[in-house]
């Protein structure tokens, strides 16, 4: 019998309370390419792999480790729930696919998100190894988690994407940001389907539309966020230059490269931010 779904997400929720056992995370958080470490900072780390949740495709993108992981900021009360990899559209998944952990955190009680992922350069200002807070997108994927017969019947379908980034957490990241003496941008992000890289011709067209950045992952899942009420914030690691500018031609291999970097001030700024919007809450 198929599972609606509805029902995928209710049964996966269910999971991620049992995970959870009472304990409210500050936000959910999901790390995208050569990002995956930041878990493996917390402290009293519990683990459910995706392939235990039968509704939940399973990553298949370098780097990914494929499970939620719940722990605590060293040294803190505030908690985070980890997703330590996602799922992308090149992978052959669905939007919906991509959406479900999403709609399952919030279903479980999570009210607020933040989506990180690695990201080409639009914008020449950028520098590799420097930091994007998303202040806008473009959806450029083709798809829509929300197009679904059921999409009216989780929420809303005709969600309102104004502040889909949310101004608040956006200065309060940014503020930890200078705190922390992080080079941080802010900028439109634009999501594609991938996996191919974009192509120079590609890159001068997203440029004139006013986007910074570009990369194959988040837009669904922010999508799918507001789509149930939950506030958003979209951080980007800046691995490379987007293809042309300044003779770029990414590889997948540099995105882990550059992460390896840059470890110290990505876990700086994200154990800032979180604890920092646990007193916010």
């Amino acid at each position: 019998m198929t599972t609606s779904l509805r029902e995928a997400i209710a049964k996966t929720a269910a999971s991620i309370e049992e995970l959870l056992a009472g304990r409210q995370p500050v936000c959910g958080l999901i790390l995208g390419s050569g990002l995956n470490f930041y878990a493996d900072t917390l402290e009293q780390q519990e683990i459910l792999p995706y392939k235990e949740l039968p509704h939940m495709k399973v990553s298949t993108a370098t780097g990914h480790k494929g499970r939620f992981v719940l722990g605590r900021v060293p040294g803190t009360e505030v908690w985070v729930l980890c997703m330590q990899g996602r799922l992308h559209g090149y992978e052959g998944v669905s939007a919906q696919d991509v959406a479900l952990p999403v709609w399952a955190m919030q279903a479980a009680g999570i009210d607020t998100l933040v989506t990180t992922n690695a990201v080409g350069a639009l914008n020449p200002a950028f520098e590799v190894g420097s930091f994007c807070v998303m202040s806008d997108h473009i959806n450029f994927t083709g798809r829509n988690p929300i197009a679904h017969p059921e999409g009216n019947l989780i929420a809303e379908r005709f969600v309102p994407m104004l502040d889909a980034h949310d101004p608040q957490m956006r200065a309060l990241l940014l503020d930890i940001a200078e705190r922390e003496g992080v080079d941080v941008n802010e900028g439109v992000y634009l999501g594609l389907m991938g996996p191919n890289f974009e192509t120079p011709a590609e890159v001068r067209l997203f440029a004139s539309w006013g986007a910074d950045t570009v990369a194959m992952s988040v837009v669904e899942e922010v999508i799918a966020a507001r789509h149930v009420g939950m506030r958003v914030l979209g951080l980007s690691l800046v691995s490379n230059k987007a293809c042309g500018i300044e003779g770029s031609d990414p590889n997948s291999d540099e995105v882990m490269d550059v992460a390896e970097k840059v470890k110290p001030e990505f876990t700086a700024l994200m154990n800032g931010f979180l604890c920092e919007l646990a007193h916010l809450q």
